[in-house]
Order: C-alpha cells, then sequence, then structure tokens
C-alpha cells in the first residue's frame, strides 16, 4: 500500500495539501494524518478530490515512527520528527519505508511523505 501521510496547520487550504502531495510524487492509494486532524474541511476536500480513503493515527502511532527530518514544532506537538512522515509510516504498516523526506507547500502550511508498506 502506498499512504501519503499529511501535516499542516490549522489554517492551510485544500489547495495547500493538494501542492504538498504533488511535490511528494502522489500516487497514494490512501491519505492519513493525527486522528484529530482528519475532519478538517481542507483535509476532507482533498480526499474527496482525490478519491481516497483518509486514516486517522493516534498519537502513540505517530510517536512510535523514526522519521528523516525534525521539526521542534511536530515534536511538542505531536511527539515526532515529522507529522507527515510519521503518519506515512504508520498507516502503511510494519516495515514501511518512506520514499522520501517530507516536502512543504510553497505557503508553508502543509508537509506531505509518502510510504509505501504492507498494512496487514
Amino acid at each position: 500500500m502506498i499512504v501519503a501521510g499529511f501535516g499542516f496547520r490549522s489554517g492551510a487550504s485544500a489547495q495547500s495539501l493538494a501542492e504538498a502531495y504533488a511535490r511528494a510524487g502522489g500516487g497514494a492509494e490512501a491519505l492519513a494524518t493525527a486522528r484529530d486532524k482528519t475532519e478538517t474541511a481542507a483535509f476532507r476536500a482533498l480526499a474527496e478530490t482525490l478519491r481516497l480513503p483518509v486514516l486517522g493515527l493516534s498519537e502513540s502511532a505517530l510517536a512510535a515512527q523514526p522519521t528523516l527530518t525534525r521539526s521542534a514544532a511536530a515534536k511538542r506537538a505531536r511527539g515526532t520528527g515529522s507529522l507527515a512522515e510519521a503518519a506515512a509510516l504508520a498507516a502503511a504498516g510494519p516495515g514501511a519505508r518512506l520514499l522520501g523526506p517530507r516536502v512543504i507547500s510553497a505557503d508553508r502550511m502543509a508537509t506531505c511523505a509518502i510510504a509505501t508498506g504492507d498494512p496487514s
């Protein structure tokens, strides 16, 4: 399974999320983020546009993932170096691997990382 993980600020637009997704390479089969972010309008709009399922992840699942990048803000807020990377890895399942580090939208409101793995 290929999963796009996202981190984003509360004011991020669907366009910011879509740009981060495109910069990361796209091609996902599902979108993932922290459970509390799954119902935001921008994230839901992206999922509907792409016609992809949304996976919401617990704080403990996110904190357990090793990330390539380290954001002090993400560490304080979410207990992980990168919400996007952690969400992609956690949703893609055990042994998942990132296709690269997170990318950031031009307006710096959203990040996205792509991981591949077997969620079973």
